[in-house]
């Protein structure tokens, strides 16, 4: 092998050395990555499919919970910078297997809460889970009834001590789950275009995408069948349990899916840990590929592999440029350079307003991946199983297919820097008329004794009425039931004034009723959990409208990475995407999710309480948190479609300028300009 066929001068190992080895194949590598990238998403989008179930299990609100989610960027930030600085001075698979390894321990650390932990106890009224907690939460007069003990009863500053470190190792772990995934994508990618052909790379790089885009939707699978087993399945009491999934209380097993993720990553890893540091680069084309491209010419990739073929100048340009000179810096001038480098980036207009833009789009992605299934499970009263399921049918599926269309859509019509432009701001008008219907599709709050109120309802609903004082309820009890004649539902028997509790054998299940109840009208007998919605079947309408706007969002996801690398030097590219990817982090993936779940918490009218202090929320404002929730995706959208609108003017202007420069400067600007479009055009339709 000739040292021009390795990156960075050096000589690859000799072919007939490595000839009888599997892992010297670029095939091999890239079906591999593409399994680990795949795992990799599964286990970091799996916390979203289960984040209402966290919540409940550890008594979080939502801005908390958002906090975690958003502590898989931390870590991830925090080194992302150094990637580029490292390079192919590392062994690059060998780092790929160890992150991949630190990702699958991060895994199994986010489940040890669970089994250092006491076992949940669904009603805090009784001290173990037995059939007996219904009758613990009865209306028994004063007298006969043990004294209710303050919400804050079983406090002390070891529970609250354990309880943070519970929180603690959580956070912990997302921070390691972001530090594992630093070098599987940037490493792995880099790779694969020094060792493939150069026509086979992009190919490649097609096929890994495609494959690691389904890992977030497997994540949603496996968080639709894991929460439908109860989350102390390993350690059931005795007599089993008397909830089922569709109640409120009901936990599922979180803990599960996480290790199911873990084992696959860590499987994943083995094989990285056996490829060597260079292989010999591949020397033919894909047979398919090479059909393919009989009948277009390719100038680009010649140019890539022959230095002689480079316009005259560009070497001495390249050598100048930051990523360049990166290479040739220790790690303290790098870090000292880096800021500089960083302004020289931001200087470009186009660069800055696209990134911008895909800022508001990665926030809006953030905070609907993060919090849309509890969103739907509060809107709609549905399961948290049934709403990752249908998230994971329906949303993520239609991402995949808004990114292909767009991709296909810049090559089909060979659009250039402004096509593109035009493109996005088309696909970012739409997205938000699509938008438009989902405030007004939804579910009206449930009308909750004593917590909420409505015209309509009858006098004294809205405050605890005095048929439940000789009860001696407990302040913080949590066990619905609902009256079905009026659809009011009291979030505990007590709080209907219910003194006996009555089973109903079935031929599937038993349901269980409370009868004299002195503050349900007509002494009426209520049901055991939360009144049923007449308006779920909206939640798939709803789905549909907010699958159909990410796909029209997801078209501007090539074309605005065709303007980012069109808005730098050519030397600067490598630069400007890693700025990128670091601007998209700190402003969104990790703000975003705390921000949306500070707008639910501020919809919340009745939280539970734990030590005295605010814990998960057991009942919304469905209309606030519907208007706030979308409304907050709608700004969003219109930041991004404004920042779209930017960059097309500024491209006309320019445009125009150069025009103007050109017809100043040529005597024949309309031959040159049936000289040069063609060559333009099949150069964008490559890109």
């Amino acid at each position: 092998m000739g040292t021009e066929n390795a990156p960075g001068g050096k000589a690859s190992p000799d072919p007939q050395d490595v000839q009888s080895s599997v892992f010297h194949s670029i095939k091999l590598f890239v079906l591999c990555h593409s399994v680990l990238q795949l795992a990799q998403l599964m286990i970091s989008g799996y916390l979203k499919s289960s984040i209402s179930t966290v919540e409940k299990r550890f008594g979080l609100s939502s801005r908390t919970s958002g906090l975690l989610a958003s502590f898989n960027e931390v870590g991830n930030t925090a080194l992302i910078v150094f990637v580029s600085y490292f390079g192919s001075r590392v062994h690059r698979p060998r780092l790929i297997g160890c992150g991949a390894i630190l990702v699958s321990l991060a895994g199994l650390l986010m489940t040890l809460p669970h089994f250092i932990s006491e076992p949940y106890r669904y009603d805090d009224t009784s001290p173990e889970n037995t059939p007996q907690d219904f009758e613990a939460s009865l209306c028994l007069p004063t007298a006969s009834a043990p004294a209710p003990a303050p919400s804050n009863g079983n406090c002390s500053s070891s529970t609250e001590a354990q309880h943070l470190g519970l929180v603690g190792i959580m956070f912990v772990a997302q921070t390691l789950l972001g530090v594992g995934g630093v070098p599987i994508q940037p490493f792995g990618i880099s790779y694969i275009d020094d060792f493939a052909h150069h026509s086979n790379s992009p190919l490649y790089l097609g096929i890994l995408f495609a494959v690691t885009m389904m890992g977030p939707g497997l994540a949603f699978g496996l968080g639709s069948l894991m929460l439908r087993l109860y989350v102390d399945i390993n350690r059931m009491p005795e007599g089993g349990i008397s909830l089922t999934i569709k109640d409120p209380r009901w936990v599922g097993a979180w803990w599960l899916g996480f290790l199911i993720a873990a084992g696959t990553v860590a499987l994943a890893a083995i094989p990285y840990f056996f490829f060597p540091k260079e292989m010999p680069k591949e020397k033919h084309e894909l047979q398919f590929r090479r059909k393919v491209l009989a009948v277009t010419d390719s100038p680009a990739g010649k140019g890539k592999d022959s230095p002689t073929e480079q316009r005259p100048g560009e070497s001495t340009k390249k050598q100048d440029g930051p990523v360049q000179i990166a290479r040739n810096l220790t790690v303290i001038q790098f870090i000292k350079v880096f800021p500089k480098v960083l302004l020289q980036t931001l200087r470009h207009p186009t660069f800055l307003l696209v990134v911008l833009s895909q800022v508001c789009l990665s926030s809006m992605a953030a905070g609907m991946g993060t919090f849309l299934p509890k969103f739907l499970e509060r809107q709609f009263f549905i399961t948290a199983s049934y709403a990752n399921l249908l998230i994971g049918c329906l949303s993520f599926p239609s991402i995949i297919v808004g990114i292909v269309v767009g991709g296909v859509l810049v090559k089909r019509l060979h659009l250039g820097p402004v096509g593109c432009s035009v493109l996005c701001l088309l696909g970012m008008l739409l997205c938000l008329f699509f938008s438009l219907p989902l405030f007004f599709i939804g579910c009206p709050s449930h009308q909750i004794a004593g917590i909420t109120h409505q015209p309509s309802a009858q006098p004294g609903l809205e405050l605890f009425p005095g048929c439940m004082e000789a009860c001696s309820c407990q302040s913080d009890g949590f066990n619905p039931v609902c009256d079905p004649s009026a659809r009011v539902e009291y979030i505990t028997p007590c709080h209907a004034g219910c003194s006996s509790r009555v089973v109903q054998d079935a031929l599937d299940k038993s349901q269980v009723f409370y009868t004299n109840c002195s503050c349900v009208a007509g002494d009426n007998p209520v049901l055991a959990g939360s009144c049923d919605s007449t308006c779920s079947h909206l939640v798939v309408p709803f789905l549909l409208l907010v699958s159909l706007g990410s796909a029209l969002a997801c078209l501007t996801h090539t074309p605005s990475f065709l303007l980012i690398l069109r808005g730098v030097k050519k030397e600067d590219k490598t630069l400007a995407v890693g700025i990128q990817f670091m601007f998209l982090r700190i402003l969104a993936w990790m703000p975003s999710p705390v921000i949306h779940g500070s707008a639910i918490d501020t919809t919340c009218v009745h939280w539970a309480l734990s030590c005295g202090h605010r814990a998960v929320c057991r009942y919304y404002n469905n209309d606030l948190l519907r208007n706030r929730f979308i409304g907050l995706q709608f700004f969003y959208k219109i930041g991004s479609m404004i920042c779209f609108a930017l960059v097309l003017a500024v491209l006309r202007q320019q445009t125009k300028e150069a025009r103007t420069k050109e017809s100043r400067s040529s005597p024949c600007p309309e031959q040159q300009l049936l000289v040069s479009e063609p060559g333009k055009k099949s150069e964008d339709s490559r890109v």
